[in-house]
């Protein structure tokens, strides 16, 4: 059992917090069972804050993170062929994995493409990247937590679509996460949600741009 593990079962419950293999995962998983207190459970990084992320100057203190899928409790977590839920397996196992074999970091307001096409995630899932982002819905529950000398953050992983992606990169993350709270929208994940975004937005984001002569 690594620290992490522990220091988990000590805020949540040692019989909420186990580990977790599903497919051909690579990386250690936990499994947070939530359903009581939040109708949730949580697929979250094992031993990912093992690695000291190489952040930029200002966002020194944010170093050591864990990555998680926050899913509603009608996700299938028993089938591991089942394909519109077997996704976040592979998904969080090629974060984790990318993050630490590159040298690089994540943060909130990073964006990851479901690929080159940008296909949707799954016949449900029509979002095509993943946005990460300091945790919305659990917020009081995922607070930073410290172990040893290290402050260990918690990163969400939210699906969002093509025009919520545009808007980030037009706006800016404060701006898109701000949208999904008015819009009641977090890390919880939703196969049948809509793009937050209004009719305006995707009206003024077709129309052309003309350059003055």
């Amino acid at each position: 059992m690594t620290a992490l593990h522990k220091l988990l079962q000590e805020r949540f419950g040692a019989d909420k917090v186990q580990e977790f293999t599903a497919g051909d995962q690579t990386f250690p998983l936990l499994l947070i069972n939530l359903k009581a207190e939040k109708e949730v459970t949580l697929i979250m990084t094992n031993g990912l804050s093992d690695y000291q992320m190489p952040v930029p100057k200002k966002y020194e203190g944010h170093e050591f993170n864990e990555l998680y899928f926050c899913l509603p409790s009608y996700w299938n977590l028993e089938d591991p062929t089942d394909i519109n839920a077997n996704w976040v397996f592979t998904w969080i196992d090629k974060m984790a994995n990318f993050v630490v074999t590159n040298k690089t970091w994540f943060g909130t307001g990073h964006t990851i493409p479901n690929g080159k096409e940008l296909l949707p995630l799954s016949e449900r899932m029509k979002q095509n990247h993943f946005l990460l982002s300091y945790p919305i819905f659990l917020s009081n529950e995922l607070d930073a937590m410290q172990l040893n000398e290290k402050t260990i953050h918690f990163l969400a992983i939210i699906p969002i679509f093509q025009d919520e992606m545009e808007f980030k990169e037009a706006k800016g993350t404060f701006k898109i996460i701000e949208e999904f709270i008015n819009a009641g929208i977090s890390e919880k994940l939703d196969d049948f949600r809509e793009s937050t975004l209004k009719s305006k937005w995707n009206l003024l984001r077709k129309i052309p741009k003309f350059r003055k002569k």
